[in-house]
């Protein structure tokens, strides 16, 4: 087959769902994939950040192989070794409390809303709350909870009526939080960093603000970190980094390095309410699932990817703020670790297919902001490479907006 023959298939037998490239990909090696033709890409948004440690990491998928010639799918009314190992595992990186598994990002926000309601509905604590406070720009997965809980009104448009009891207030905005908090409050939810809502950092002094003002009002904080977990800001959970645990951790995306899988951490206090029948998932916690996870984790201890994400994060970023200095096109550098966004003062969708023919793989996300979110594995010399076409594109761009307008487009 070739690749408008996939295609056509695609727009015969496939739901629509998806702005896609046109570009049909068979296989992929760290930070590399490579197309039906056998054109070779550097990637440095693998599988929207998915494949944090690669495609096919070595130890993944040993095993991946390992594990799937034993059993692949244990019903959760049995026990089995590798989810009790994963959830000590994660407890122990963590904060003290228990794991829900399930497959995907939107999951673990549909089990956390359960979480914090049920909370609010039986524990003497909670008082019968059921509201949550969520974030302008968030954006936690579409589902019709995930959905609603999400502070972009144009995913929830033309699926209303939308689950009531989410608030939106402004992001990092702490004052906006303790007006918005009432009698009926349950929990406020964040994520870190704002990934779908254009690479935006929550301020350690707005985080913190948070878990004082949820103690103060018996609430809980739940923090989104299905993106930034695992690594991507330089810590292994970007809470780490301000020093204020949560209540509820959510995780996916790189959690089990390409294999669906999602996770939730509840603290000690309060996980118990969560009791036999009012929660399931059924492939939640497979042996398989749990296999590439642990793989994950000795991944990124045994390769010091911490180490390696603050070391390229830093070159990545004093790169770029340079480049921005004089790029007219170039609004704002922002990001930790290595999870960067690039605002720019133009459309960015072009850009991104600019790149593609250069063999770069990139993202935009609220179509002025450029996302980059490469494997924690990435050598330098890649890195080096997806930034010199990333600036050339940049600057082409730049000075394509000065011949049509006769100026440069001067920053705001």
């Amino acid at each position: 087959m070739t690749t408008q023959d996939v295609i056509s298939q695609y727009e015969r037998y496939v739901m629509d769902t998806y702005v896609r490239q046109p570009l049909v990909l068979v296989k992929g090696k760290g930070s590399r994939v490579w197309d039906l033709e056998g054109h070779e890409y550097l990637d440095l948004f693998p599988g929207w950040g998915v494949s944090g440690v690669g495609h096919c990491h070595p130890w993944v998928m040993k095993a991946l192989r390992g594990q799937s010639t034993k059993l692949l799918h244990v019903p959760n009314n049995f026990y089995h070794p590798l989810q009790v190992k994963l959830a000590k595992a994660l407890v122990e990186r963590s904060f003290d409390g228990t794991v829900f598994f399930a497959n995907s990002g939107a999951e673990m926000v549909e089990s956390a809303i359960k979480l914090v309601r049920r909370w609010g509905h039986t524990s003497p604590r909670g008082g019968g709350r059921y509201e949550i406070l969520v974030m302008e720009r968030s954006f936690h997965g579409r589902t019709t909870g995930a959905m609603s809980a999400t502070g972009q009104p144009h995913y929830q448009q033309g699926f209303e009526p939308l689950l009531p009891g989410f608030i939106c207030v402004p992001f990092n905005d702490l004052k906006a939080v303790e007006r918005a908090i009432t009698p009926k409050t349950v929990a406020i939810m964040v994520e870190p960093i704002q990934g779908e809502g254009g690479v935006r950092l929550a301020s350690a002094e707005f985080l913190q603000g948070i878990r004082r003002l949820a103690d103060g009002h018996r609430l809980l904080v739940i923090y989104d970190e299905i993106q930034t977990g695992f690594g991507r800001t330089g810590s292994l959970f970007a809470y780490q980094q301000t020093g204020i645990a949560p209540d509820v951790m959510l995780l996916a995306k790189t959690l089990a390095g390409g294999f669906p899988m999602g996770a939730m951490i509840a603290s000690r206090a309060i996980c118990d309410v969560l009791t036999p029948g009012t929660h399931a998932s059924t492939f939640g916690g497979s042996p398989l699932a749990c296999a590439c996870a642990l793989a994950v984790l000795e991944v990124i201890k045994k390769q010091a990817l911490l180490e390696r994400v603050n070391s390229l994060g830093r070159v990545a970023m004093e790169r770029l703020k340079a480049l921005a200095s004089r790029c007219t096109i170039i609004r704002e550098v922002r990001g930790q670790g290595l999870m960067i966004g690039i605002e720019l003062a133009i459309d960015a969708r072009p850009l991104v297919a600019a790149c593609r023919t250069k063999r770069l793989l990139i993202n935009c996300t609220q179509q002025t902001v450029l996302r980059l979110l490469p494997a924690m594995t990435i050598t330098r010399a890649q890195l080096d490479r997806g930034l010199d076409i990333l600036e050339d594109v940049l600057m082409e761009h730049a000075k394509l907006g000065s011949r049509e307008q006769g100026v440069g487009s001067r920053k705001s």
